[in-house]
């Protein structure tokens, strides 16, 4: 599942890139374009979006670092392997969680 899930978060990491190229020449194209794409941002929607970004960036860099760590011939036994996964999915909750009370606690 968590290697599913591992190939989702690069697509929409990839995807995420467009909306980072989108947010790059709103910004570049003056304060009317920039302020569309910050209503569009600043949506429950657009809010959603960036939650699943930061998810999917924390998931997938934690995950790729479990991925180093095999590599080197560790942690490749069953109950090792296990905990692993939960870290991983712990870091990128944990990790979002924050991003979500920094992007949303202060306001």
């Amino acid at each position: 599942m968590l290697s599913i899930l591992h190939r989702a978060t690069g697509v929409f990491l990839c995807l995420g890139l467009a909306l980072l190229i989108y947010w790059v020449v709103a910004i570049a194209s003056g304060p009317e374009c920039y302020a569309s794409f910050a209503r569009i941002a600043g949506s429950w929607f657009g809010a959603l979006v960036l939650l699943g970004f930061a998810f999917s960036l924390l998931f997938h860099l934690a995950n790729g670092v479990r991925h180093l760590v095999w590599d080197l011939g560790r942690g490749l036994d069953l109950p090792t392997s296990a905990a692993s996964g939960w870290t991983v999915v712990a870091v990128a909750a944990l990790g979002t969680g924050l991003v979500a009370i920094r992007l949303f606690g202060g306001a």
